[in-house]
């Protein structure tokens, strides 16, 4: 696995001090989303979908910290958006890297080359590129020619400056289970310092409504997919906990967690989740102790959430599960390997 052993050990950390605490219910990942600006329109997510008047906002720096302090996560994903837009996008990364947060700012990689001298590389700063695969697929999921190759150069420039950068791959319906191993292998050649992958979820602002996978498609597509990699023909690097890839493929079944992953953007805390729009809360407390909790996660029944199978929600779930006795050698197995 590819998560640095600095972060695997500051949230084992905190994952136990939690558990010593008592607490049930807590975050892991802050989804900051400091604008819904983006530049380009893909069909599959739908924040551009926002009215202009909401579009034009930004959040402060101080808005920011303020949420990252009151949430207490130690790792902070900045999405969007598109999170180079904002005109002091270098000023929150600075403030959160000040205080020691595991910063994935999320981009499209179009303004990243010409951007990456208003950041300085720390092993606390991860730019996650969007890439959905190969050329010809990624520049069609983005609907813009170039799109590909452009973030490519930026990749290879931002690590010749010394940058940890990763990337951030959604797999729709439809997928070729043998282009997307082709792709991968293509990053680990990139040089990439881990890969994330996800299923697509149905934002139900997305224009494009067709192609999201349900759930037992996920599992058969991604088994075949990572079946080189389970079988240890390849060594691609995953930005996961092992336990999570273990769940897309079926082999593990877990119950979201929801909580895990709260979102905090222009318009408030998102309730009750980074995926699922059903209004806001002014506080991260409010957000924890008003929603009811029992309506979401797929044994809840609620058809919003019978399909959904992506890290967000369930990452925090591995990483619970990561600290039974059980899981422990091959959790820690993981962490040697990544400092061997």
């Amino acid at each position: 696995m590819a998560i640095q052993i600095q972060q695997a050990v500051a949230v084992g950390k905190y994952l136990v001090e939690q558990r010593l605490k008592g607490r049930k219910k807590f975050p892991l990942v802050l989804m900051l989303e400091p604008l819904y600006r983006c530049n380009l329109a893909c069909s599959g997510c739908g924040k551009i979908q926002h009215p202009t008047e909401i579009l034009k906002r930004n959040l402060t720096p101080d808005q920011c910290f303020t949420a990252v302090e009151e949430c207490g996560a130690p790792v902070v994903s900045i999405p969007g958006g598109e999170p180079l837009l904002h005109p002091q996008i270098d000023e929150i990364v600075a403030g959160l890297v000040q205080r020691k947060k595991f910063i994935y700012l999320c981009t499209n990689a179009i303004l990243l080359e010409k951007s990456l001298a208003k950041f300085t590389p720390s092993p606390y700063l991860t730019f996650s590129v969007h890439l959905d695969g190969l050329r010809e697929k990624h520049d069609d999921c983005v609907d813009r020619k170039g799109v590909f190759d452009i973030a490519v150069n930026a990749i290879k420039a931002a690590k010749a400056k010394g940058f940890r950068v990763t990337t951030n791959t959604t797999v729709f319906e439809g997928t070729d289970p043998r282009e997307m191993q082709n792709f991968f292998d293509f990053l680990t050649e990139l040089g990439v310092d881990g890969m994330m992958v996800s299923p697509g979820y149905s934002y139900e602002k997305a224009p494009d409504q067709d192609n999201f996978l349900k759930r037992e498609q996920t599992k058969a597509l991604f088994r075949e997919i990572l079946a080189p990699f389970k079988a240890g023909k390849k060594n691609w690097d995953f930005n996961h906990n092992p336990l999570f890839l273990d769940f897309l493929m079926g082999d593990k079944d877990y119950e979201c967690t929801p909580w895990g992953s709260p979102s905090y953007s222009v318009l408030g805390w998102q309730k009750p989740c980074y995926l699922l729009d059903e209004g806001h809360y002014d506080s991260f407390n409010e957000l924890m102790e008003s929603t009811d909790w029992s309506q979401y996660g797929r044994k809840s029944g609620n058809p919003k959430c019978a399909d959904c199978m992506v890290h967000c929600g369930y990452e925090p779930t591995a990483a619970m599960d990561a600290m039974e006795p059980a899981n422990v050698v091959r959790s820690l197995g993981s962490v040697f390997g990544m400092a061997r």
